[in-house]
């Protein structure tokens, strides 16, 4: 069925014609009908199908009547993260060249002055975070009793994000009356209790079973081992025997596993940049338009960036640490396989805490997810650390003795690794007759023996040089005293007359 069957407007199908767009996907073929109908409607859908645009081309059909009064706007879109905001603002520009709307983004990392002034001017389409809307109005400066039209978007994403309290809050401000559009991807029971509440009679559009990924997506384990060290390597060696690599998204647990990853990447030569939610919007806004215009193969993310990534061509998605939460893989991979196009998903598993998490992702989906059949192999690129070469002293543990610089033989003490400057011959040990070693002490004459005592001035035999070569002492014969004694026993002692 064409679009053109859907019930919008002709300036709607004009946008959509311009854009290229010829049939609707089945989430926007069902919901549309029943969004003009002025129905409540309850979405399930995996990311990637089209949802999107299931809200925002009726919206733009209903919002040609009427006109936006100050500080009040006439329909509210709650996004959970900036970027997913940003994204559906674009679409608002993208098929509504042909109105003339007001449409306003309120997310944080944004000043309030400006966020305010766009309020004041009347706003027809109010896209924002549950956080940054709830700050406006407890300022005074919005008032939601105006809201004709309500759309929750990737419900499940805000339950996880922590949100539901806000959403609880926001949906007892708008009018009873407003109509209401609910989109998740997973249906937990939280979030059935949430569309029991607040939902009136909705039509239940469904266009897959709950939490299944997409067809077109590869599906694969990648075993490693368990220190961050061997899953980084494992990485690299994954991504450097891609097969079809454009570009892809990795996905880590938690912020500081994106940087600590990240500089790990710069460091050997890949094009990365990283996304997380600790970055202010100007660096997370840059980062994300790098990757999406190809100027960067990489990109590192945290799950807050999971659902707001709307790039229709991402081939490869790499899950660094299997994700906690099984309905956080579904929206991972859901990143890739998108509009009908092939993807390959990959998770490193690393540990018995990874294939418990694995187990209950496949539990959730219904499948098995199968492990790669050969591992990639190491490649000769250079690693973080430099080899030591054979000259260099070898300073692991060991024994605990230290390696000779010169020689590479290990030693024992501090003296025998001094070089020696000339070859000596080693002395008898027992020989009186012996020379006396270097370092001996030599036996001084007796202080008072006047036969011993040499003259004062008298001329001294020269010393030999400190390091001429010494002559070989002579064989020692029978008649050598064998006692050693010491030599201070040898000294002559003065007798008194």
């Amino acid at each position: 069925m064409p679009f053109s069957h859907l019930g919008l407007s002709e300036k709607v199908l004009a946008a959509v014609a311009a854009s290229g767009y010829k049939t609707p996907t089945p989430i926007q073929d069902q919901a549309i009908p029943h969004v003009l109908a002025r129905r409540d409607v309850l979405g399930i859908a995996q990311t990637g199908t089209g949802k999107t645009a299931a809200f925002v081309l009726p919206m733009l059909t209903m919002l040609e009547q009427g006109r936006a009064r100050a500080r009040m706007p006439r329909t509210l879109i709650l996004e959970p993260t900036r970027e997913l905001a940003a994204q559906v603002e674009e679409s608002f520009s993208k098929y509504g060249v042909n109105h003339k709307l007001n449409v306003a983004l309120i997310i944080g990392g944004v000043s309030f002055g400006d966020q305010d002034s766009k309020l004041m001017r009347g706003v027809d389409v109010l896209i924002a975070t549950p956080g940054r809307l709830l700050d406006h109005n407890e300022r005074g400066r919005l008032l939601l009793n105006g809201v004709e039209l309500l759309v929750i978007d990737e419900a499940d994403r805000m339950l996880d994000m922590g949100f539901i309290p806000d959403i609880e809050r926001i949906c007892k401000l708008v009018p009873f009356t407003r109509q209401t559009l609910f989109f998740t991807a997973t249906m937990p029971p939280e979030i059935r209790r949430i569309t029991e509440q607040f939902l009136h009679n909705p039509v239940r559009v469904e266009v897959s079973r709950p939490a299944t990924t997409v067809a077109t997506t590869t599906q694969l384990l990648a075993k490693s081992g368990r220190e961050p060290i061997d899953k980084r390597d494992t990485l690299r060696r994954l991504i450097r025997s891609a097969e079809g690599l454009k570009n892809a998204i990795i996905f880590c647990n938690r912020k500081r596993d994106v940087a600590t990853l990240h500089r790990s990447l710069l460091r050997h030569h890949f094009s990365v940049q990283a996304l997380h939610g600790d970055m202010d919007q100007a660096a997370r806004t840059a980062a994300l338009e790098q990757f999406r215009k190809g100027e960067v193969t990489l990109l590192v993310a945290s799950d807050v960036a999971a659902r707001g990534l709307d790039i229709p061509d991402v081939s490869h998605i790499y899950n660094f640490d299997v994700p906690i939460h099984p309905d956080d893989y579904v929206h991972r991979i859901g990143r890739t396989g998108r509009a009908g196009r092939s993807g390959t998903a990959i998770s490193i598993v690393a540990g018995s805490n990874d294939a418990k998490a694995v187990a209950a992702i496949e539990k959730l989906i219904g499948q098995p997810i199968p492990w790669m059949e050969k591992q990639p192999a190491a490649d000769g690129a250079p690693s973080a650390a430099p080899q030591q070469t054979s000259r260099e002293p070898q300073r692991g543990r060991g024994d605990g003795r230290r390696q000779h610089p010169h020689r590479g033989a290990p030693v024992a003490r501090i003296d025998d690794a001094r070089p020696r400057h000339a070859p000596q011959a080693a002395p008898p040990r027992h020989a009186s007759q012996a020379a006396p070693p270097r370092h001996a002490p030599q036996a001084a004459p007796p202080r008072h023996a006047p036969q011993a005592a040499p003259p004062r001035h008298a001329p001294q035999q020269a010393a030999p040089p400190r390091h001429a070569p010494q002559q070989a002492a002579p064989p020692r014969s029978e008649d050598s005293d064998a006692s050693h004694l010491p030599a201070f026993l040898l000294r002559p002692v003065p007798v008194k007359a």
